[in-house]
């Protein structure tokens, strides 16, 4: 299919997908170097934290319910109501902040030199460079989570193998991804605006995951649902898709997209896969 670039150049891109894995990729992408300018924009929440408008709101309003979520979630999988994480891909910090205000000892990295700026300036969280992350020591972290990082990912079983090397032998891995073969990707099609691209290079199916974590001697522990992920999803695709957004129409798809994720939870709009070695 074609998808295009609503967040900032406004140009298509073409995505293709692996007949043998499932996996989706964007092609003709702009290099790790080059690909900077794409994320420059007022609207790219998770490196301005911005308030602007009304899913932008609604997404800080749902954020402070889902960071203990997460927490939970960790200590459970991990069995530890405290150990040492790393948080790939922290953005402005907010988790960081919140595990390490939960006991928990924390490296943060983060790519954009602004998201960092803004974690020291209203989370009081110092962000580690993404250049850091091939000199960490292996075997040190209980936790290691990637919330909405893995897509963004240019060298894909590089960045894999490290977080295996990473991750203690009884360690967890939590990775959240947008899931292409959700109703609400079904209904909104190419202006599904969880295919973002080209700033998402890679598209996930539960199938594409698990043919990626073999090939890196992980394994997959467990599927959890991100049950808000449709809702925001779903507000954004329908800007997209007319111009104007239609906030009942935009809850109607993302209310049936969760109930069929109900019976089915792999088939949410964003799931998050907890893996172990």
């Amino acid at each position: 299919m074609t998808a295009k670039d609503y967040t900032v150049s406004q140009k298509d891109f073409a995505i293709w997908e692996c007949g043998n894995c499932s996996l989706r990729f964007t092609q003709d992408v702009p290099d790790a170097d080059t690909i900077g300018p794409y994320y420059k924009s007022e609207d790219y929440i998770s490196h301005t934290n911005t308030r602007k408008g009304l899913v932008n709101n609604l997404y800080h309003i749902v954020r402070k319910q889902t960071l203990s979520g997460k927490r939970r979630l960790l200590s459970s999988a991990t069995r530890l109501k405290r150990g040492k994480m790393l948080d790939v891909g922290a953005g402005t910090g907010a988790f960081v902040a919140h595990m390490a205000e939960n006991g928990w000892e924390v490296t943060g990295l983060e790519p954009d030199e602004t998201a960092r700026t803004i974690a020291s300036s209203q989370n009081r969280t110092l962000l580690l460079p993404m250049s850091d992350f091939y000199s960490l020591a292996p075997d040190s972290y209980d936790a290691i989570t990637l919330w909405h990082v893995l897509e963004h990912v240019h060298d894909l079983h590089t960045y894999v193998g490290q977080l295996a090397r990473l991750l203690k032998r009884e360690g967890r891995i939590f990775i959240a991804v947008p899931n292409y073969t959700s109703y609400d990707a079904a209904v909104y099609k190419s202006a599904w605006a969880a295919y973002d691209v080209p700033r998402h290079l890679y598209h996930f199916s539960p199938g594409a995951m698990e043919a990626l974590l073999a090939k890196h001697e992980l394994q997959l522990q467990v599927i959890r649902p991100m049950w808000f992920d449709s809702f925001y999803i779903s507000l954004l695709s329908e800007k997209y898709r007319n111009g104007r957004g239609n906030l009942v129409k935009a809850f109607f798809t993302g209310f049936i997209s969760n109930l069929r994720a109900f019976v089915d939870k792999s088939k949410c709009s964003s799931l998050i896969y907890v893996i172990g070695k």
